[in-house]
């Protein structure tokens, strides 16, 4: 019997051959536990990846070199013809000539020395120190007073600073302050005289653009009766605040107490005057103010009161048109804007009909 023949063993390919992805995928195998389809489709599905990531630096076109020399010479000739065309347009004339001031003549300043500065002039003022501006007004303002009789003028002039002040005071010849009225030039025309300025003045006449006097003593009267004449004679009460008075009394209805003499806007900040008013005045008893209709009343009267208002009034009319007309004034407690305490200075002047 003929011996058994070997089978022949698989040639192993050459170690040049073999590929560089080979311990790659050995190591996946390991790592992930992939078999060897599932390695090579991971290694292939990577390979893909890189590929596509790459591809744009592929296919990107390479780019000219940018040369700026055309540009320039644009630029350039833009602004040559900017700048010719500048040159060449006529300039805008104004229809208001420019002011020209003269120029200030420059005075010589001159060492302070003892002066009296109702002979000065502005440029005398200017030669001490002091700017054109202040010493022209100086000027004028000793016109205006005629003359300066002390330093304190002089003290109060506007613009003319402390510093100044105290510089030039030392030099100036006049007293300190005025005179005391009833001295000298101030003395008072003795009983029955006039002054030689007025010789056909009586004494207290009243002149165009003078208040007569208000009496020093008055009478009682009563508020509500008052027009604004009687009102003004009362002090510290004049055309305006009479004149606010009677308004307020006319839209509140009249007053019933003393006290609401205070709600008056133009008096809130007044209480001398308020005091004055309470003096003077007084509410006649058994006086019965103008009443208002809530159930009636349209919207505007109920607006001008100065208890209601016209968040109230708005209020009051669509209650009203809802539920039907007020029985009693207690049923204004049902609304909820309206508190206790305007309630009850409102409850005198309603009416139910």
């Amino acid at each position: 019997m003929p011996p058994p023949t070997p089978r022949p063993v698989p040639a192993q390919p050459p170690l040049a051959r073999r590929s560089v992805l080979q311990p790659l995928q050995r190591g996946m195998r390991r790592y992930f536990g992939f078999s060897r389809r599932e390695t090579s489709g991971f290694v292939l599905l990577l390979l893909l990846v890189v590929a596509w990531l790459w591809l744009p630096t592929l296919l990107r076109p390479a780019l000219p070199q940018y040369n700026p020399a055309a540009d320039q010479r644009q630029l350039s000739q833009w602004a040559a013809e900017l700048a010719a065309r500048r040159t060449t347009r006529p300039r805008f004339t104004s229809r208001y000539p420019k002011r020209t001031y003269a120029a200030r003549p420059r005075v010589v300043q001159v060492a302070l020395a003892p002066f009296n500065p109702n002979a000065f002039t502005a440029l005398d003022w200017q030669a001490r120190g002091l700017p054109a501006w202040l010493a022209e007004r100086l000027v004028k303002y000793k016109t205006a007073v005629g003359g300066f009789k002390a330093k304190e003028q002089l003290r109060k002039a506007y613009g003319l600073s402390d510093t100044t002040y105290a510089r030039l005071a030392p030099y100036i010849q006049l007293p300190e302050q005025l005179p005391p009225r009833g001295a000298g030039t101030y003395a008072r025309t003795p009983p029955g005289q006039y002054s030689n300025q007025y010789p056909n003045r009586k004494p207290f006449e009243a002149t165009p653009g003078h208040f007569a006097r208000k009496p020093m003593r008055l009478a009682a009267f009563d508020v509500n009766t008052a027009d604004t004449t009687q009102l003004m004679q009362i002090r510290g009460i004049g055309r305006g605040y009479a004149r606010r008075v009677v308004e307020y009394r006319q839209r509140l209805g009249g007053f019933l107490r003393e006290e609401q003499l205070a709600e008056i806007y133009a008096l809130r900040d007044a209480p001398d005057l308020v005091d004055s008013l309470r003096k003077y005045t007084f509410v006649a008893d058994g006086f019965s103010p103008a009443l208002v209709d809530v159930n009636n009343a349209s919207f505007e009267v109920l607006q001008a009161h100065p208890y209601v208002g016209k968040r109230l009034a708005r209020v009051l009319v669509a209650f009203r048109q809802q539920h039907g007309p007020f029985r009693q004034p207690t049923d204004l407690r049902q609304i909820r804007v309206l508190d206790e305490a305007t309630l009850g200075k409102l409850q005198p002047y309603l009416v139910l009909r």
